[in-house]
């Protein structure tokens, strides 16, 4: 535990560690929450301690998730887990080349594919709403969403992270035509291994303040329970309307971070 932080600072963090469990549960998205809440709160932390402590918070609430998801709703483990295993690869490259990264570069990237998202999502509003499929999957789909949601996705979960999760379920429903809330429960199968593989780079690396998350991550797994269970209480209405507020909510923070933030 940081020695300068104080009760106030800790109790912040811990409900900002509560709302992204949540969040992460439904769409994904928590670091929305949780990045900035540690860096306001540690503001003399080194960046990479940040993201890897976020990392070892985060990935107790999705995995929270993942097994309440597995338990109830209609995941297929087998195709979650090969993607997750590419997805583990990818978050090991990524939080790797983190230390060096200029998001100023990523950020407009990030945004414009955040803008054709949303503009999809609100344009399209049978996305997601079809039962999911109930023959299997043909291995061409299966493995570009392998390259796609696990490689590609995984990457920018151990580089950057924030909004993985609702990329995850974007790219899941469109590529194997999954349904919202089994595109979120597959998806937090997925985000588990981008989680670990990102994880274990910054433990390598010595840059996880370990008393500190896991203090966050029992407030995390909370979230995450009460997330998951609520979005398969509620449906695919409920997770496409949380979908839309957390992508209208990165686009405000990147545009924000990228020119306005001094």
């Amino acid at each position: 535990m940081p020695p300068d932080i104080s009760l106030f600072t800790l109790t912040l963090l811990c409900l900002a560690a509560l709302a992204a469990g949540w969040i992460d549960a439904v769409v994904g998205g928590g670091g929305l929450l949780l990045l900035p809440a540690l860096l306001v709160g540690l503001p003399h932390a080194p960046v990479a301690y940040i993201l890897g402590t976020n990392k070892s918070t985060a990935i107790v609430g999705t995995t929270a998730a993942a097994v309440t998801y597995v338990r109830k709703a209609p995941v297929d483990v087998r195709t979650a887990l090969r993607i997750g295993l590419a997805a583990v690869a990818g978050s090991l490259a990524g939080a790797f080349f983190a230390a060096g990264i200029n998001s100023a570069v990523l950020r407009p990237l990030i945004m414009a594919v955040l803008l054709g998202v949303l503009v999809f999502i609100l344009f399209r509003p049978a996305f997601g709403t079809a039962p999911a499929p109930s023959g299997p999957v043909s291995r061409q789909r299966v493995l570009a969403a392998v390259l796609i949601a696990g490689l590609g996705i995984g990457f920018y979960d151990g580089l950057i992270g924030p909004g993985t999760g609702a990329f995850l379920i974007i790219a899941l429903a469109a590529i194997l035509h999954m349904d919202l809330v089994t595109a979120s429960a597959t998806s937090k199968v997925v985000n588990s291994c981008t989680n670990i593989g990102a994880l274990t780079m910054f433990a390598i690396q010595g840059t996880v303040l370990w008393q500190l998350g896991a203090v966050l991550a029992l407030f995390n797994f909370t979230g995450g329970m009460v997330g998951a269970r609520m979005a398969l209480k509620r449906g695919t209405g409920f997770v496409r309307g949380v979908l839309v507020v957390v992508v209208v909510a990165l686009l405000c923070k990147l545009g924000y971070d990228q020119w306005l933030a001094a």
